[in-house]
C-alpha cells in the first residue's frame, strides 16, 4: 500500500564525470557558465546521459478546491478554479502558452473541486472529493482520501514515462491553497503562521491577518494527530492537488524523471517527498524563487539553488515552466559548444 516508500533510482555517476569532463573540454574558462554548467551536468547524472536533452518536457496541472474558503482567506471566489480548468484546457492560460512555447506536453486533472458534472476539453476529471474540508474543524482528507490523491499523481508520471518524457513539471490551481500549503510547511517545519504566510492570490492586511490567525488555530487543532508525521500534515490540512504532486514527485525519482519544482505550493509538495522518501530530494530542479512569504525559507531547508528570481507568484507551473528555456539553453550550450581541440584554441595558462 505505502508505494511512496519504495526505492528511488539512483543518478549516474558516470554521466555526470563524463558531463563535468565535457565542460573542462569546452572554449571558455572553467566554472564560466556557473549554474548553465551546473544545470547541465546534473541533468546529464539525471538522464544518465552525458549529452543531456529536454526534448520532450512533460507538464501536469493538478487542481482542486479547499474547505478552509469558508473561513474567508482569498482574494478569489472558489468558482475561479473550474474557470481556470476550462481556461487551461483551451489554451488561454499562461501554463498553456509556456507549453506551447517549448512544445511541451500539457496534461490537466481535476482532483477534485466543487461543482456540478461538467465536460471540458484537454481535462481530465478525477474527483475524488469536491474539495477538501475545512481544515479548521476538521481534518482535510481522511489517509485513503489523500493516497487516493497521491495515486493521480504516481499515475501522471507513469502516463509521463509512456510518453518518453525527458523532464518533469507539476503546477497547481485551486482557490485557497496557499493557506493549506501554508499550514503544511508550519507543520513540516515546526514554525508559525507567522514566518510562513504569505498575501496568496494578494488579500488585504486584515485579512492577511485573518489567515495566520486561522491557520495558528488549525495547527492547534491538529498538533496531537499530526505529531512528526509528514503523511499526517498532508491529510490534515493539505489539499488534494497538494498530495497529487506529493506523489508525482515521489514517482518520478522511482522512475528516474528529472523534475523541475514551480513555486511556493510546489515547493511544499517537494519537501513532503522528501519528507516521506528522502532520496527523492537528489531528482529535483528548482525552477525559481517566488514573491510568496515563506518560499526561500522551504528553498533552504531543501538545500535548494532556483534558476531564476522574477517575483513571480502565480503558480500553475509558470515559474517551472519558465526555467525550462534556462535548461534548454544549458543542454545547447554543453551539447553543442566548441571543444578547444575542435576549435583549435591553445588553452595553456601563461
Amino acid at each position: 500500500m505505502n508505494w511512496w516508500l519504495d526505492a528511488c533510482k539512483t543518478p549516474s555517476a558516470e554521466a555526470k564525470q563524463l558531463a563535468e569532463e565535457r565542460q573542462l573540454q569546452l572554449t571558455k574558462p572553467t566554472g564560466s557558465l556557473s549554474e548553465l554548467e551546473n544545470t547541465a551536468v546534473l541533468l546529464a547524472s539525471l538522464q544518465d546521459n552525458p549529452r543531456p536533452e529536454v526534448d520532450r518536457p512533460w507538464i501536469s496541472i493538478f487542481a482542486g478546491d479547499h474547505g478552509i474558503m469558508e473561513e474567508n482567506i482569498s482574494a478569489y471566489p472558489q468558482a475561479v478554479t473550474r474557470q481556470m480548468l476550462q481556461n487551461f484546457g483551451s489554451g488561454g492560460a499562461c501554463i498553456s502558452v509556456i507549453a506551447k512555447e517549448y512544445r511541451a506536453r500539457l496534461q490537466v486533472i481535476d482532483c477534485g473541486t466543487v461543482g456540478d458534472d461538467y465536460e471540458y476539453k484537454g481535462v481530465e476529471r478525477h474527483c475524488i472529493i469536491a474539495g477538501t474540508a475545512n481544515f479548521s474543524h476538521h481534518v482535510a482528507m481522511t489517509e485513503t482520501q489523500c493516497i487516493a490523491a497521491m495515486d493521480l499523481g504516481r499515475k501522471s508520471v507513469e502516463d509521463a514515462v509512456a510518453y518518453g518524457a525527458s523532464i518533469y513539471v507539476a503546477g497547481e490551481m485551486g482557490i485557497g491553497n496557499t493557506c493549506s500549503a501554508s499550514a503544511v510547511a508550519c507543520f513540516l517545519l515546526n514554525e508559525t503562521a507567522e514566518q510562513l504566510t504569505g498575501v496568496g492570490t494578494g488579500i488585504r492586511a486584515e485579512q492577511l491577518t485573518h489567515k495566520k490567525n486561522v491557520i495558528n488555530q488549525a495547527l492547534a487543532l491538529h498538533r496531537d494527530y499530526v505529531a512528526q508525521d509528514a503523511f499526517k500534515a498532508l491529510c490534515a490540512v493539505g489539499g488534494l492537488e497538494i498530495a497529487a504532486m506529493t506523489g508525482a514527485y515521489i514517482r518520478c525519482a522511482q522512475l528516474g524523471v528529472p523534475i523541475v519544482v514551480d513555486g511556493f505550493i510546489t515547493t511544499v509538495s517537494a519537501l513532503l517527498a522528501v519528507r516521506l522518501n528522502p532520496a527523492v530530494r537528489e531528482w529535483m530542479l528548482f525552477g525559481h524563487q517566488s514573491a510568496e512569504y515563506g518560499h526561500r525559507r522551504l528553498l533552504e531547508e531543501l538545500r535548494a539553488n532556483p534558476l531564476l528570481k522574477l517575483n513571480l507568484r502565480l503558480g500553475e507551473g509558470s515559474g517551472a515552466g519558465a526555467a525550462l528555456g534556462i535548461i534548454k539553453l544549458a543542454c545547447s550550450l554543453h551539447n553543442n559548444m566548441a571543444t578547444f581541440t575542435e576549435a583549435a584554441v591553445i588553452c595553456e595558462k601563461i
